[in-house]
């Protein structure tokens, strides 16, 4: 997730742009819109990287198919590095 997404998210959960500063506070009901967006963002990227690991496994040749991630483990462990990178 970019600087710039996290930004967006957080404008539109109220935050205001202008405020966002080292020392900026905010209420309770603006942290949790933002938790909803961030959370909603995450699990879309990790739907679509799902996807993306099952289209090149369906678009592989037969001898290919045996190399590539196509299972619920492999594509936890995507998930997962996706906090790692």
């Amino acid at each position: 997730m970019t600087q710039d997404e996290i930004i967006e998210m957080a404008k539109q959960a109220g935050f205001d742009p202008h405020d966002m500063s080292s020392d900026f506070t905010c209420n309770l009901k603006d942290i949790n819109a933002f938790a909803k967006l961030v959370a909603q963002h995450e699990r879309e990227a990790c739907a679509k990287l799902c996807f993306e690991m099952w289209d090149k496994w369906m678009d592989a040749d037969t001898s290919e198919r045996d190399n590539l991630p196509r299972d619920a483990e492999d594509c936890a462990a995507a998930i997962r590095a996706r906090g790692q990178a």
